[in-house]
């Protein structure tokens, strides 16, 4: 029996589906839990809700979430509690209850669907491969395997959604990308592809960039940078993406005060680094942090600084000096920074 075909048997036991995003979710997460709402549908659930916890402040995610009309609700851990005995629940593009969740580990999830790496993954049904690009490329399957034809927005979601998990098919991209792009080409809707790919950019994110690049250190190839105190969230990655690009730069760390937490987010194209496992290490017992070799994020109370400083550009400056030293211990960097390309075209 292929994986679609396993999934949508079990679906067809319930009556009513939970899906559960993850923190913050991103247009694969969401795409992930738009595709698998419509095979419940098929199997036959008529109840459906979508949760998540955070914030949808990046304006490619809040521009998928209302072009795409998605009915989204705030997590709340007592629906989930109090479900009903035919009820499911489950994790798309994670996969363990309190990690980039709020759910508790007590709960038992039934579904999980997921590409992130992971370990001691617990459901009824799983579908975990670390190979792939995207958790909308196994949904996408699922589709072509069960002979379910998506509509335009749900097929439009989708492609958007590995074209951007892939950076455009040029990071960690497989066959199966290039074969779940083809198959849902003919049934997307271009304008509304085009409209997500290039959304209006805020000011405060482009103000959160600007500080980055002007906070740049590069360590042996390692770029670390940081923005203060940021309201964009979604910022973060947006500045690692490109400052990755800078000639000499294999990797780039970028992080910033949101809230009550300093969050962090990198990528990289060095082979000799693997930047989950660097960020786990760098923040073992004092965050969550993880990812794939090329790129990884994670999320630091701002609790274990916020005692030493008295305000906020103190602070900054605090969380600048503890998560530059941890990052700097964990990839094994020289003490000494690099020049930045001022002072070498000055000297």
């Amino acid at each position: 029996m292929n994986r679609g075909r396993e999934l949508h048997e079990l679906l067809s036991t319930g009556e009513e589906l939970i899906v559960v995003c993850h923190n913050n979710p991103d247009p694969d997460c969401l795409a992930s839990a738009l595709a698998l709402g419509k095979i419940a549908g098929n199997a036959g659930i008529d109840e459906r809700r979508v949760m998540y916890s955070g914030t949808i402040s990046h304006q490619q995610n809040r521009a998928f979430v209302n072009l795409l009309e998605m009915n989204l609700t705030e997590f709340d851990e007592q629906v989930i509690r109090n479900r009903g005995e035919n009820s499911l629940v489950a994790f798309v593009d994670h996969a363990i209850p309190g990690q980039n969740n709020e759910v508790s580990d007590d709960i038992m999830i039934d579904i999980v669907i997921d590409h992130h790496p992971a370990e001691d993954i617990e459901a009824t049904f799983i579908d975990h491969r670390e190979q792939i690009g995207a958790t909308s490329t196994i949904l996408s399957q699922y589709l072509i395997e069960l002979e379910i034809v998506p509509s335009e927005k749900l097929a439009t979601g989708l492609l958007f959604a590995i074209r951007r998990e892939t950076l455009g098919f040029l990071r960690d991209v497989t066959k199966e990308e290039y074969q779940a792009a083809a198959a849902l080409h003919d049934t997307i809707d271009e304008e509304l592809l085009r409209r997500l790919t290039m959304p209006a950019v805020s000011s405060a994110t482009i103000d959160a960039i600007a500080l980055a690049i002007t906070n740049r250190q590069v360590r042996n190839s390692v770029l670390i940078t940081h923005v203060g105190r940021t309201s964009e969230r979604d910022s973060l990655p947006q500045a690692a993406d490109y400052l990755a690009t800078l000639e000499g730069v294999g990797t780039a760390i970028v992080f910033g005060i949101v809230k009550e937490n300093i969050e962090i987010s990198a990528r990289s194209t060095d082979s000799r680094v693997h930047l989950g496992d660097a960020l786990r290490d760098a923040f073992d017992g004092v965050g969550s942090a993880g990812g794939h070799r090329s790129f990884a994020g994670g999320e630091v109370p701002l609790g274990i600084v916020a005692d030493y400083a008295d305000d906020d550009d103190n602070l900054a400056d605090i969380v600048e000096t503890v998560i530059t030293n941890r990052l700097v211990k964990a990839l094994n960097l020289s003490e000494a920074a690099d020049e930045t390309d001022e002072q070498k075209t000055n000297s």
